[in-house]
């Protein structure tokens, strides 16, 4: 919440202040006595325009800088003796965004040429050396001022951004750790057990089947779960210690999951649709997921010969569709497992659509929707 009232706060700001500013420098150009010349008008605009100018520090500070600072001197060699408050803010804004040498540079030629200026305008008087003395001192204390605000503000940001950088890497890095730390309990603790229980429940199929005896169906079971729990459980430890550094596949990797399901004699094909285009890294990442975990199921649990992927690229969203002939009824409903739970958490986070279901024709259909607006 706070970081967003400080942009609102900014923007109005950066909207409020140059015509405040050019308001009150040119009241007070209207207030003061000087001598009256048929530049008056032009003298006038100037003082505007060195508060107006500085809207467009918004973008360009240097710029804004450098437009106040001559506006400055031209009204000043006009005969408005009108404080500089307009370059004082230019000046704060440059060294706030980290201009630091061209506004010294500029600052000190304002600082030579204004006494100049101040000196050749229509206006004279007895004390008019003393004036410009007193005024070029009083004009490089403020210079100073200013500066030295936009300095410290730019410190203060640096610091506050370098702390945010830091407590983003050590958040970062504590969850490493601990991933790191639940692959190793898992690994430690489950991984063996699951083993024993893999392999008891193998050999003791095979002495059945050796014998000619009959293998219980509860045995059977028991070798299944075995394997999926081995995968399963290899799968999560590889994701716990997935390095950050490494990019995770994607769409470009689909070809690879189909050669590998071919591999395992499930006819499969790849269908790409629409424009192709660039997706966000997420977006990519989790139809490859989708894509893979399907083709898991399928090869697992459907008992399919033929499979078919769809991928649909549309201007603001992105269309998987995983079709196969397995022998999913459309009177059964799916059992939300792991992958598939996991599919689902992953393209909620998105903001998109999934569904898995029987098809009313036979076999098993997973579809999902993911949403691709890109951010500018």
């Amino acid at each position: 919440m706070s970081t967003g009232l400080a942009s609102v706060w900014a923007q109005v700001r950066g909207w409020v202040i140059p015509p405040s500013v050019a308001a009150a420098l040119l009241v007070t150009a209207l207030s003061e006595d000087h001598v009256h010349t048929e530049l008056d008008l032009f003298g006038y605009m100037l003082v505007v325009g060195s508060g107006l100018g500085l809207a467009l520090g918004r973008r360009s500070p240097v710029l804004a800088l450098a437009v106040t600072g001559l506006c400055v001197l031209a009204y000043n060699a006009v005969g408005f003796e009108v404080p500089a408050v307009a370059y004082l803010f230019a000046v704060y804004a440059a060294v706030r965004a980290g201009h630091r040498t061209i506004t010294l540079v500029a600052s000190v030629a304002v600082l030579v040429v204004l006494p100049l200026a101040v000196m050749v305008s229509p206006g004279d008087g007895p004390a008019g050396d003393a004036f410009v003395q007193a005024r070029g001192v009083l004009e490089l204390a403020w210079l100073i001022a200013a500066g030295a605000a936009g300095e410290a503000l730019w410190q203060a940001e640096r610091r506050a951004d370098e702390a945010e950088r830091t407590r983003d890497e050590t958040a970062r890095l504590r969850a490493t750790e601990e991933r790191l730390h639940i692959a190793r309990e898992l690994h430690d603790s489950l991984t063996h057990q699951i083993s024993i229980v893999k392999v008891q429940s193998e050999v003791a199929v095979h002495l059945a089947r050796k014998r000619g005896e009959q293998v219980p169906e509860a045995l059977l079971a028991i070798q299944q779960a075995g394997r999926e729990a081995t995968r399963e459980l290899r799968a999560t430890l590889e994701t716990l210690r997935d390095n950050t550094e490494t990019p995770s596949q994607g769409l470009d990797h689909l070809p690879e999951l189909v050669e590998r399901a071919l591999g395992i004699g499930l006819k499969t094909t790849l269908t790409i649709e629409g424009q192709r285009h660039d997706v966000p890294d997420a977006v990519d990442r989790t139809a490859y997921r989708i894509v893979q975990e399907s083709l898991t199921n399928t090869a697992r649990h459907a008992a399919a010969t033929t499979a078919t992927i769809r991928i649909d690229y549309r201007p603001d969203a992105l269309a998987i569709r995983i079709d196969d002939d397995g022998t999913a009824g459309s009177s059964s409903a799916p059992v939300p497992g792991v992958g598939l739970l996991g599919m689902r958490e992953r393209v909620t986070a998105l903001g998109g659509r999934l569904r898995a279901e029987p098809r009313t024709e036979g076999g098993f259909t997973v579809q999902a929707e993911l949403p691709v607006a890109r951010i500018s």
